[in-house]
């Protein structure tokens, strides 16, 4: 059967030229497929911040959609930038200004309780801002469909997360020939379940969403997700693991599994990788002999773990406990040197850092607190470095495992290390993210499109695909490694973190290449122009159920 082609497709999602997480990685990744694919009839749409912060990511375009947007401007509150999103593939991005819509608040969230019995008495953070620049967003396409397409056409408007979720909603109901897909990438329960120290799996029969939302204080993000999840005509998620939680907790399973796939044009090739490789891997060992007064060489094995700052979900903890543990390996014949390059409450970069590397001297004694590379505002109730001064991990000289933690944004200008995060993973030579709660995984994903080896778990939407794929439980030969792990193996997944490491380390010139060479090979088959073939389901599913409502 032919799959039904929308002549616009609108993905609104709060990352859109907007630099946070793992979403920003979805969206900006496939954009240059989709672009391909629609030729400027894809379109993202984000909030405008103009007003607080520049731009670099959004390049204004005044010639595009021009008559649309100035009906726009005459039409009220809609005050729209449109341009292109400075990603490859260049689509089009319109940018919103959600501020007008606050004057109507409570009565949008009146309507959506009448329509939808969408709970916001117990709102509280980040719900107002969000829900405002979603009906926004659905303004928009509202506005666009009536005067730009004439009340013609087939539009496919695809929300990302809960934020998003109130614009759908808005459309389901006042624009109904529009087809609305939502993706969850994580529940917003079942993230906090796990982040509460809860164990999410072994007990996930018995947990119910509303319960449990009522329990977390959650009951407004909870509502307007799981109603959105029940309301629209495609419902999505990342992962066969996260549609776990979705049919558990929203009480409601994904229409369409949206594996998040990624796109090589962002690996370097041949001589500049490694001119790049070489580089990120100089400057990481001197940042660390500037910091502990050491002269560790290249032959210094160095590991990495990164991502959003969930210390126990993003296995954080693990990770340290098993850098902890190898310092009294007698199978390790290598100093290792591990990076926690994960973005905390930091101030800017230190000085005495700045000063040693600017002088080329590493000198011949440790710096103060020689394990970060910038002061933190909380240093005695940030979880990492608690865990460090706990473990006794202080970057003692002759411990052969020292580890330095980044506690910010690698964005290439932080004022120590001055890498993106992609020319970090390229210095590595083993990444490790040993989740406990990750819906898809980015971070392995990346890793191993760059060529360096990674482990995962099998919590991890990427590990269970990677097994998958490979057809047993990935193996280091297979690129990645993939450790099982429950609710009650914490010290099993820490031992076998610390033994793959031991392993890594051991390994010649060949077996290395080999693993490198079997790293890109896995992240070719997570290629976005493998993976779009889902997204094109996904709005084929929304609409026939259009159809089939609008009958």
């Amino acid at each position: 059967m032919k799959l039904l082609k929308p002549d616009y497709v609108f993905e609104v999602s709060w990352e859109v030229c907007n630099k946070m997480g793992g979403i920003y990685t979805v969206l900006s990744t496939h954009a240059k497929t989709l672009q391909k694919l629609f030729l400027d009839k894809v379109v993202f749409i984000g909030p405008d911040f103009s007003d607080k912060v520049s731009n670099d990511l959004f390049v204004e375009d005044g010639q595009l959609f021009s008559a649309w947007r100035m009906q726009a401007a005459k039409d009220g509150d809609l005050k729209v930038k449109v341009g292109r999103w400075n990603v490859p593939g260049l689509p089009i991005a319109i940018l919103v200004d959600f501020n007008p819509f606050y004057a109507q608040k409570n009565e949008w969230y009146g309507k959506m309780w009448e329509w939808y019995g969408v709970d916001s008495l117990h709102a509280y953070g980040d719900y107002d801002e969000a829900s405002m620049f979603s009906l926004a967003a659905a303004k928009v396409v509202e506005s666009f469909f009536l005067y730009e397409m004439k009340s013609k056409g087939d539009i496919v408007y695809q929300a990302h997360e809960w934020m998003t979720g109130m614009g759908a909603l808005y459309l389901q109901h006042q624009l109904p020939q529009v087809a609305t897909v939502f993706t969850t990438h994580a529940t917003s329960i079942g993230r906090s379940i796990a982040g509460n120290m809860k164990p999410l799996y072994d007990y996930m029969p018995g947990y119910h969403g509303d319960q449990m939302a009522r329990e977390l204080n959650m009951e407004a993000k909870h509502s307007i997700e799981k109603q959105t999840a029940h309301h629209v005509d495609c419902f999505t998620t990342v992962s066969e693991i996260t549609n776990r939680e979705c049919r558990q907790l929203l009480e409601r399973e994904a229409d369409v599994v949206l594996p998040n796939g990624f796109e090589n044009i962002f690996v370097p090739k041949g001589k500049v990788y490694m001119q790049k490789r070489t580089k990120a891997r100089s400057r990481m060992l001197a940042v660390a002999n500037a910091l502990m007064g050491t002269h560790l060489d290249d032959s210094t094995l160095i590991v990495g773990t990164s991502g959003r700052y969930e210390f126990k979900n993003k296995g954080q903890d693990v990770f340290l406990e098993a850098m902890g543990r190898l310092r009294g390996d007698d199978r390790l014949h290598r100093d290792v040197l591990a990076f926690v390059a994960v973005p905390a409450w930091s101030g800017s970069a230190r000085q005495d850092v700045v000063q040693r590397l600017e002088s080329g001297e590493s000198g011949d004694f440790p710096l103060e607190c020689p394990v970060m590379t910038h002061w933190l505002y909380n240093m005695d109730n940030d979880k990492t470095f608690g865990m460090m001064r706990y473990l006794d991990m202080m970057n003692q000289r002759g411990s052969g495992v020292y580890v330095v933690f980044v506690p910010c944004y690698l964005d290439g200008k932080d004022g120590v290390l001055n890498l993106s995060y992609y020319d970090w993973i390229e210095g590595c030579d083993l990444c490790v993210f040993p989740s406990y709660y990750e819906p898809w995984g980015y971070t392995p994903l990346e890793s191993i499109a760059f060529k360096v080896p990674a482990v995962t778990t099998d919590l991890a939407g990427f590990g269970r695909w990677a097994n998958d794929t490979c057809g047993h439980e990935a193996e280091l030969a297979d690129g990645a490694k993939v450790i099982h792990r429950t609710d009650g193996n914490y010290w099993q997944v820490v031992e076998d973190v610390k033994n793959v490491v031991v392993r890594y380390a051991g390994f010649n010139e060949v077996q290395v290449k080999e693993v490198r060479k079997a790293s890109a090979a896995l992240a070719e088959k997570a290629q976005w122009k493998h993976f779009i073939k889902h997204y094109l389901k996904a709005y084929d599913f929304a609409l026939r159920q259009r159809n089939e409502r609008m009958k």
